[in-house]
């Protein structure tokens, strides 16, 4: 994990009112020095659980690449998540059997009609070079839901830590089928392909303790690989289109994702 301190990054933390929300969200921006005046050269990278990039100390891990100039021009933007993580994070549309997620087409109305319009008020920048979405956990899931759903406004997606064991099923039921019931697996079947998309994805060894089908890999591993075989099987090169990162003895955590940021932020905008 990158360690040097760095006072290159610009943070500023604003307040957005969300009438779809019915609150108040706290986004957080990171901008290196020297940006370009015409941010239509720039990158914008999106993160939900942006509250976990300051404990991640993504300031300096971003700064140091910058200051060493390994990165191409590129803005972050953190996404505070609220007291309805489990409602606004998930897949459009589509709850799991338990009901979380019933608030995640609200929380895309947000990012498309009020956050990625208020960005572009504050700084302001009527356009970006590409965006992306990245998250951890739960926010993984949103990203990449949120990214495949809407293929016309991103180009890479980062996910880290994914929650793609969402389902519509429990894995108690007797009838409960991971090939079927696996909500974000059947949404890339239904999906196009979208020769443009970029997809990174971390996960840890020690993640988890569960094996719902005991064939001795961690489920959160699992669905990973088996998302991967569906992003493939659309026609993804998994060397050119397609990132897994799989870090030994790496948890659920936030030093976790910490150590793999670097990484990520190479592998969609290292120079």
């Amino acid at each position: 994990m990158l360690r040097e301190k760095t006072r290159n990054i610009l943070c500023e933390s604003k307040s957005l009112r969300s009438q779809f929300l019915d609150r108040t969200v706290q986004v957080d921006s990171y901008w290196p020095g020297g940006m370009p005046e015409d941010l239509s050269t720039v990158s914008l990278l999106l993160f939900n659980d942006g509250q976990d990039l300051d404990r991640m100390g993504f300031s300096d891990l971003l700064g140091v690449l910058h200051d060493r100039g390994c990165l191409r021009p590129l803005v972050c933007i953190g996404i505070h998540a609220g007291p309805d993580r489990k409602l606004e994070y998930g897949t459009a549309g589509r709850p799991d059997y338990q009901g979380w997620g019933a608030k995640a087409d609200v929380y895309t109305r947000f990012i498309f009609e009020e956050l990625l319009p208020a960005i572009r008020e504050w700084y302001p920048a009527p356009s970006f070079r590409e965006k992306a979405f990245a998250g951890f956990s739960l926010g993984a899931l949103s990203a990449m839901d949120i990214v495949w759903q809407h293929p016309e406004e991103f180009a890479r997606a980062g996910l880290f830590s994914g929650s793609f064991w969402w389902r519509t099923k429990s894995k108690d039921d007797s009838a409960f089928n991971e090939a079927t019931d696996r909500i974000m697996h059947a949404a890339v079947r239904r999906g196009g392909y979208y020769p443009w998309l970029k997809f990174f994805f971390e996960c840890g060894t020690q993640d988890e303790t569960e094996d719902r089908n005991h064939n001795g890999v961690i489920d959160s591993i699992d669905d990973v690989q088996d998302l991967i075989r569906e992003l493939t099987g659309k026609g993804y090169d998994p060397r050119l289109d397609i990132r897994y990162l799989e870090m030994p003895g790496g948890k659920h955590d936030v030093e976790t994702w910490a150590r793999a940021m670097p990484e990520f932020l190479l592998w969609g905008w290292g120079k």
